[in-house]
């Protein structure tokens, strides 16, 4: 295969494989490859050109902004996941997995369709991959991205506990925030801590949000949290931080549509935040913001073994068929 290898050498920690080595593994498993860099202007060029496969090695900015160029392009996305957090490698089921597990699988891995997000505001029209979401969240990424002790740190899985630690402490003092809106027509409108629409399983620090994701429906999952969740999402996090990854249940509901009526707070769209404080024309509330689907948007290369052993893999046809079987067992 030709592939169009897309490299953030600057991604997670010391112990990722370096250019050289990646073309060399790319090259041994029989493939031809042109390699971009992230770090220099003009890379996304790259994906102009005839390819049969686009490989990201990176972390989940990386693979966003592979992923938003490639939107009803019908080209397959290989991910190698050299990030942090890696929360759309955890969703795939691959974030586990080395490079030399995951370049050997490209000749008989799936291709799986995602949906991806459509956010319409004063913006514009941006799309987005992982999620869109205000309150905690947003509150919180300045506190992780202004850390020193998480910049000093070497090891990537380090790096998100101590994160899911400052998510924690600064999960004890955030306030809420008033939302008014609606979620395919019925009022959402109240007071919440956090607001995320995702379209991954998985946002910020590996938090494990919508565990019941469909990755194809045309839908995407709407997690509301309102003050009494506090003490629960402190409990949880302190669980996720030892091990115990799955969520509580906070009530996801499956969204078509949700319109909210901006009043001035932040927003992020995957990991931009928005108004950015660099912006020299600051918007000015109230405004509304549209966010819809994009089905069937983009498509991710799983390994066979994984897309068979991994429920958030499942399409919407596989969600029903079991949730039928189900039904009929229970009888």
């Amino acid at each position: 295969m030709r592939v169009t290898l897309i490299h953030n050498p600057g991604a997670g920690d010391d112990k990722q494989p370096t250019a050289g080595q990646l073309e060399a593994l790319i090259e041994e498993a029989g493939h031809k490859v042109r390699y971009e860099s992230t770090k220099e202007k003009g890379w996304a060029k790259a994906l102009k050109k005839e390819t049969d496969l686009v490989v990201v090695a990176g972390g989940d900015g990386t693979v966003g902004k592979v992923a938003r160029r490639l939107i009803g392009e019908k080209m397959p996305i290989a991910i190698l996941p050299m990030g942090t957090a890696n929360n759309i490698s955890r969703t795939l089921g691959i974030a586990n997995l080395s490079v030399t597990q995951l370049i050997p699988s490209w000749e008989s891995a799936r291709r799986l369709t995602f949906d991806a997000g459509v956010a319409i505001g004063p913006w514009g029209e941006r799309h987005f991959i992982e999620g869109v979401g205000a309150g905690l969240m947003v509150s919180s990424i300045p506190e992780v991205e202004g850390s020193k002790t998480v910049d000093n740190l070497t090891d990537a899985g380090v790096k998100v506990t101590y994160a899911q630690q400052i998510f924690r402490e600064h999960l004890e003092e955030c306030p809420s925030f008033e939302l008014e809106g609606t979620c395919d027509g019925e009022d959402i409108s109240g007071r919440y801590l956090l607001m995320e629409l995702l379209n991954m399983a998985y946002i910020g620090p590996n938090l494990f949000l919508a565990p019941d994701i469909v990755r194809n429906d045309g839908e995407l999952d709407l997690v509301l949290l309102a003050e009494k969740h506090r003490k629960k999402l402190q409990d949880h996090i302190k669980g996720w931080q030892e091990g115990k990854p799955w969520p509580p249940e906070f009530g996801a509901r499956r969204c078509k549509r949700l319109k909210i009526e901006w009043t001035g707070f932040r927003l992020h769209i995957d990991d931009k935040i928005w108004p950015d404080d660099e912006e020299k024309k600051k918007p000015k509330p109230p405004a509304t913001i549209d966010i819809k689907v994009e089905s069937k948007a983009i498509c991710f290369l799983v390994p066979k073994e994984v897309e068979k052993e991994n429920p958030l893999l499942e399409d919407e046809d596989r969600k029903n068929g079991k949730k039928k079987a189900n039904g009929k067992s229970k009888r």
